[in-house]
């Protein structure tokens, strides 16, 4: 889940003026791409005099560029060097964690918070600075700046039960994986095992015990607790989900392979093609690709299957190889995809059946917006509790699979498979039915004219009069 964080800076608080945000994403693509979104409604509400600045670093740059097209005399942009700190173990020329495993997230939100300086001074030089920025969760050291406003969900609420009251494995005297922690604050929240919380988390937990890194696991554990809602929360705006009309190329550049994608939904009978994709930061290790090439196979599916291929840091030949056998032995019934793919357009079209995702947020809520059922393999971060959300109290999803590593059963994932769009399937439909009711609901939240509208585009008019009326 994507949290943003809004934070008025004192130099123009209460004050006249305003006009000018400051956005800064965190260089990932699944928090980029919401914040971008975010943007974009912005400046559908913003007037001539406002003024949107994006902060990214110089690699980071071309992700704008649909925005920048569709919005040329509100959004621009402030580009920053990239910060090359000497004990950095980020490669040289990496400037986005979706180029790295994701255990550079740590170091990759260490190494931002060097731009603190260099963000200070281009404010204390500016004839206009910014009245407010809206920041991504990780760089909860904005903060710095000034005080907070922000949303909360389920998974933010258990996120600073984490921060703020520090539960620790081992409390039945042993250190098993499977140790059930309980969240006793957040009303109706489950209880989940230590090896599904927030991977930051129990990095933070293990180093304290180690006596490792200790100022870098005091940054992390002080950007998150300077998110929380003890610190003076007084407004919120439930924000969300944010309308799919912006930019179509969002994210980055097709494919060459991505550009048959449409044309071959096209041929397709409605609701029959599974969808496959991971996400821009999970890579599957061959052994994975191999069970789920397994499954496909089995399952006579047609499907849509985007692979993400090996970044930095991943043991060569060992992750992101689909087998050499799959694609003879599936030719005609599906389309394997290597590198960026259309995800909004593909869940959007009318051939797809159900959507076997790693539950990411973003992708989550494109699926919501395009009534699309889901078969759940959540892997990290927030995408457990996204899970649970989505297969037991939404009722829109089925779990084929859990864990980073863990390998599916092909047999049963290839059952799930076929079920997802077996036409006459009794579950099937159910399930369709519930996901076409929560499309509904999503349409409902952002739909509005000048008049007024659904809640998320009444909190949303209502955030940007607050912020560029300075109240």
């Amino acid at each position: 889940m994507t949290e943003t964080t809004i934070t008025t800076t004192p130099e123009n608080r209460g004050g006249g003026g305003g006009g000018h945000i400051l956005m800064f994403p965190f260089p990932a693509q699944g928090h980029m791409l919401p914040l971008l979104d975010l943007v974009h409604q912005f400046a559908l509400r913003a007037t001539t005099t406002t003024t949107i600045t994006i902060l990214v670093t110089p690699k980071n740059l071309p992700i704008l560029n649909p925005l920048l097209i569709q919005h040329p005399s509100i959004v621009q942009t402030l580009v920053l060097p990239f910060p090359t700190p000497q004990d950095s173990p980020i490669p040289p020329g990496v400037e986005n964690v979706k180029n790295l495993p994701p255990s550079y997230f740590l170091p990759m939100i260490t190494t931002m918070s060097k731009l603190g300086g260099p963000i200070l001074n281009w404010f204390q030089s500016h004839p206009s600075p910014p009245t407010c920025i809206i920041s991504d969760m990780f760089l909860g050291w904005t903060q710095d700046l000034a005080s907070v406003a922000e949303p909360g969900t389920l998974t933010l609420s258990i996120s600073a039960c984490l921060w703020g009251d520090l539960p620790t494995q081992g409390n039945d005297g042993n250190n098993n994986m499977d140790e059930l922690i309980s969240f006793p604050k957040v009303p109706g929240c489950p209880s989940y095992p230590w090896w599904q919380l927030s991977p930051l988390y129990r990095a933070y937990v293990q180093g304290k015990k180690n006596h490792s890194n200790s100022a870098d696991l005091e940054l992390l554990r002080r950007d998150f607790l300077a998110n929380r809602a003890y610190f003076g929360i007084t407004r919120l705006w439930a924000v969300g989900p944010l309308s799919q009309s912006g930019p179509t190329e969002r994210g980055g550049t097709n494919s060459d392979e991505a550009n048959d994608i449409i044309p071959w939904l096209d041929t397709c009978e409605d609701h029959s093609v599974v969808y496959i994709c991971f996400g821009s930061q999970a890579v599957l290790n061959n052994a994975q690709l191999e069970a789920l090439a397994v499954g496909l196979e089995k399952s006579g599916v047609r499907f849509v299957w985007c692979v993400k291929e090996p970044t930095l840091g991943h043991v060569s030949g060992k992750y992101g190889m689909v087998p050499s056998w799959f694609e003879d032995r599936t030719a005609g019934r599906g389309l394997v995809i290597r590198g960026w793919a259309p995800q909004v357009l593909i869940l959007n079209h009318k051939a797809i059946g159900s959507f076997l995702t790693h539950c990411g947020w973003n992708s989550v809520l494109e699926s919501v917006d395009a009534g699309v059922p889901m078969l759940a393999w959540p892997m990290g971060a927030d995408q457990f509790m996204n899970a649970t959300l989505l297969v037991d109290q939404m009722k829109v999803a089925v779990r084929v699979c859990e864990g980073e590593r863990t390998i599916p059963d092909a047999e049963e994932l290839a059952q799930c498979m076929a079920e997802s769009v077996a036409t006459g399937s009794t579950s099937r439909n159910e399930m369709r039915s519930r996901a076409k009711e929560l499309k509904q609901a999503a349409m409902d939240a952002v739909s509005g004219d000048e008049y007024g509208g659904g809640s998320s585009f009444n909190d949303l008019d209502d955030l940007v009069h607050h912020l560029l009326s300075n109240q």
